[in-house]
C-alpha cells in the first residue's frame, strides 16, 4: 500500500463510520421524505398565490419558481449536516478528548462523517424526495445536460461549504462551551441568505451587492441559477469558480479556528 494510500485510510474509514451510524436512524429518513415533501407543498401554494398578481416577479415565473422551491429542498436534503451539533455534544460529554488523541486531522474527521452520512442520505432521502416531488409537482427539466453536470459540481459544493461552516460553529463549543442558540441562528440564518427560502434577486438592490461579497448565496441560490439556466456558460463556471474559492477559503478559515480555539481548551464530562 502507498504511503498515500495509507494516510487515506482512516478517512475512508470515518466515511464509512459515518454511513453505518446513520442506519441506526433510518426510519428518520423516511419521514424525512414526508417533512420535505410537505415543505415543498406549503411553498407551492404561497408562490401559486403570489403570481396571481402577475405573470413574473424578479425575473422568474411560476413554473421556474417551483422548480425553483422543489430543486432546492431537494438539494438541501443532500448538502446539509449536523457537523456542530454532534461537535457541540462531543464537548459537553467530553468525548472531544478522544479525537485529539487521534493522529488525524479532526476536521476531516468530521467531514468524511458527513461525506458517509450524505451519502446514505442521497440514496435514502434525497433521491426518493426527488421521485416524490417530480412525481407531485411540474417540474422542470435542465436547462442543458451542461448546465445539470455544472450544478452538480456546484451542489458538491453546497456540501463543503456547510460543512466548513458547521465545523467552525461547532468549534465554538469549546470557548462557549453551550451553543444550541448559536446553532439555531445559524440554521435560520443561512436558509434565508443562501436563497433557500427565497431567491437573492427577490432581495433590494443594495442588500443583494452586500450578499454577494459573502458565501451564503453559493449554498442554494448558484446552483438553483445554474440549474434553470439563468447564468449563460461563461457567468455558470465563474459562479462555480467563486463557488468553490469559499469552500477552501471557509476550510482553510476552519482551520485555523480549530487550532486558534485548542489553545484556550477545558475537557468536561468523562
Amino acid at each position: 500500500m502507498s504511503a498515500m494510500a495509507e494516510a487515506l485510510a482512516p478517512y475512508a474509514e470515518f466515511a464509512r463510520v459515518g454511513f453505518v451510524n446513520i442506519l441506526a436512524f433510518r426510519l428518520r429518513y423516511f419521514t424525512g421524505i414526508i417533512t420535505y415533501s410537505l415543505n415543498v407543498t406549503i411553498y407551492y401554494f404561497i408562490w401559486s398565490a403570489v403570481f396571481r398578481s402577475a405573470q413574473s416577479f424578479a425575473g422568474y415565473n411560476l413554473a421556474q419558481m417551483i422548480t425553483y422551491v422543489c430543486v432546492g429542498w431537494i438539494i438541501r436534503s443532500f448538502y446539509w449536516n449536523t457537523i456542530d451539533q454532534e461537535m457541540a455534544y462531543e464537548v459537553i460529554e467530553g468525548k472531544i478528548a478522544m479525537d485529539l488523541i487521534k493522529p488525524v486531522s479532526v476536521q476531516w474527521m468530521w467531514l468524511c462523517r458527513a461525506m458517509g452520512e450524505s451519502a446514505f442520505r442521497l440514496g435514502l432521502l434525497t433521491l426518493p424526495t426527488a421521485l416524490v416531488v417530480a412525481f407531485v409537482f411540474p417540474l422542470e427539466r435542465p436547462s442543458s445536460r451542461e448546465n445539470f453536470l455544472i450544478f452538480l459540481a456546484s451542489v458538491l459544493g453546497s456540501f463543503f461549504l456547510m460543512g466548513a461552516i458547521n465545523f467552525m460553529i461547532g468549534t465554538c463549543a469549546i470557548p462557549l462551551k453551550s451553543i444550541l442558540a448559536l446553532i439555531r441562528a445559524k440554521q435560520w440564518l443561512v436558509e434565508l441568505l443562501s436563497g433557500l427560502l427565497l431567491p437573492m434577486s427577490f432581495f433590494p438592490d443594495r442588500l443583494q451587492r452586500v450578499l454577494a461579497w459573502l458565501p451564503f448565496e453559493h449554498i442554494a441560490y448558484t446552483p438553483l441559477q445554474i440549474y434553470l439556466g439563468k447564468l449563460d456558460r461563461a457567468h455558470a463556471l465563474r459562479a462555480l469558480a467563486t463557488e468553490w474559492f469559499w469552500v477552501f477559503a471557509l476550510l482553510a478559515l476552519a482551520h485555523f479556528w480549530w487550532k486558534r480555539t485548542l489553545r484556550t481548551i477545558t475537557i468536561q464530562g468523562g
